[in-house]
């Protein structure tokens, strides 16, 4: 796939946000979905469904699971865009940068290093903290 087409990639990717974040709220097993509203608690919300569905970040990187990973990694940064600014952006630049070719967010109150929401996913299942997300949001308030 030549970068052109994956640039036209990524464009369809977020033109999909919506009905994608829409579609993974509406298969996930939430007692209360309306705790769902990019709030910074939301964050803890979704949190704690990772930790219910994945045991590892091994397990987040199976490709079984993309679609579900993908929608949380979605969620996660649309809730940071939608309180810090910012705005979604892939580099295809520098294949040595650990996020290459993965969305990411840049431009957003405060931020300092890279974040990459589907990296967010990964690493709270692994570090199995509860409040990993809404830490990391926190830091960027202050």
């Amino acid at each position: 796939m030549t970068i052109s087409e994956k640039k036209e990639n990524f464009e369809f990717w977020l033109m999909d946000m919506d009905a994608a974040i829409d579609s993974f709220i509406s298969k996930i097993a939430l007692e209360d979905k309306s705790k769902l509203d990019f709030s910074i608690d939301s964050l803890c919300t979704i949190e704690n469904w990772i930790l219910q569905n994945y045991s590892s970040s091994d397990e987040v990187k199976n490709m079984s699971n993309s679609q579900m990973v993908d929608g949380a990694a979605r969620y996660i940064g649309e809730t940071f865009r939608k309180i810090l600014g910012g705005k979604w952006f892939i580099d295809y630049s520098d294949k040595d940068n650990v996020f290459f070719g993965l969305p990411q967010l840049k431009d957003m109150k405060n931020q300092k290093a890279q974040i990459c929401p589907l990296t967010l996913v990964s690493a709270s299942a692994s570090r199995r903290k509860g409040n990993f997300l809404i830490n990391i949001l926190r830091s960027h308030l202050k």
